[in-house]
């Protein structure tokens, strides 16, 4: 896979726009946490394009600057380069706060457990006291981690959880929860507009494939590509439900902008399931692919099902996902192989 990061295509950003078209974002100040990352600089494009004047905040833990060098010279585009579990003023009105920096491969929770622990919990509660003092909303993006091992699929947001807080996770999905206690927190003591969005599994350009930082999608692309063994941790009958990037923050924004949502938890996720053994079968066949299949053992506490119930989103953001899987993987691999 292309290790740079090209401006996302005017098609993609169009159906973001789309899907956000009774949400208005014009002339908020918006500081966007993690905004070189993944979704983060994806965010922030969409956002300049609503009219935004955008704060980047990113400490390239695992973020790019690449991610967002298109943006740099939008007269409404600010970058810098900040630690957020750290304290940060940006000195002027914001109307808008997305915590988005974390973090977030599981193959980082064995090599940076406090880091992530850290913009979670430290990192929530310097966001949310940007958010009191400039009486700005927050939105907390949270994961399906919190739910640790379900027993209820689909998932709801009612959901309470069936974690391990001495497991390799639990740096992640124990932050996370962590994190949205403090949001409540800050809720009812201050008053404070919070929304909290439990994302689950996304995928899309600007997703990194190498080192510790990669994810299942792009890590399996980059492998059949170059017709390495396509590695799968356990028997590959564990389930994923993968929300294409668009769809992902076309629902984060809606959360954002929908008005009358204070203090809720959404799920955002695309709720068709796919084990980890055909979803491998599909980059195989995608790509062409000479790889063969590669098990190794699964990782402690590895979920072995992940399914959101989007009823909520539904019914309260107007919101569902709209691509198919297959058609996401090509687009992906269209952007970056």
């Amino acid at each position: 896979m292309n290790k740079t990061n090209p401006p996302s295509s005017n098609f993609e950003i169009q159906r973001i726009l789309t899907g956000l078209s009774d949400i208005s974002f014009n002339e908020h100040t918006i500081l966007v946490t993690g905004g070189s990352g993944f979704l983060g600089s994806w965010m922030c494009e969409v956002l300049l394009q609503k009219g935004a004047e955008v704060i980047c905040l990113d400490n390239y833990a695992s973020g790019r600057p690449d991610n967002t060098d298109h943006l740099k010279n939008h007269p409404k585009f600010t970058r810098i380069v900040h630690d957020i579990s750290k304290p940060y003023d940006p000195g002027r009105k914001v109307d808008l706060v997305c915590h988005l920096a974390s973090r977030a491969s599981p193959l980082e929770f064995d090599h940076y457990p406090i880091q992530i622990l850290k913009s979670n919990t430290l990192g929530t509660m310097n966001a949310l006291g940007i958010a009191r003092k400039y009486e700005a909303m927050l939105l907390f993006t949270s994961t399906s981690e919190i739910y640790g091992e379900a027993a209820i699929f689909p998932t709801p947001e009612t959901y309470r959880g069936n974690v391990n807080t001495l497991g390799i996770r639990g740096c992640y999905d124990e932050a996370k929860r962590a994190g949205e206690a403090f949001c409540m927190a800050y809720h009812r003591q201050h008053g404070l507009d919070v929304r909290i969005a439990r994302i689950f599994n996304t995928y899309g350009p600007r997703m990194r494939s190498d080192g510790h930082y990669g994810r299942v999608i792009p890590r399996f692309i980059d492998q059949a590509v170059h017709d390495a063994p396509i590695t799968i941790f356990g028997d590959g009958k564990q389930t994923r439900s993968f929300c294409y990037v668009t769809d992902q923050i076309t629902g984060l924004l809606r959360l954002a902008g929908v008005p009358g949502l204070a203090g809720e938890a959404v799920n955002i996720g695309n709720p068709v399931e796919w084990t980890i053994l055909d979803l491998a079968k599909l980059i195989i066949e995608l790509t062409g692919s000479d790889s063969e299949l590669s098990y190794l053992p699964m990782p402690p506490d590895d979920p072995t099902r992940r399914m959101p119930d989007i009823i909520k989103a539904k019914e309260k953001l107007g919101w569902e996902p709209e691509i198919k899987l297959r058609d996401g993987l090509k687009r992906m691999m269209n952007e970056e192989i």
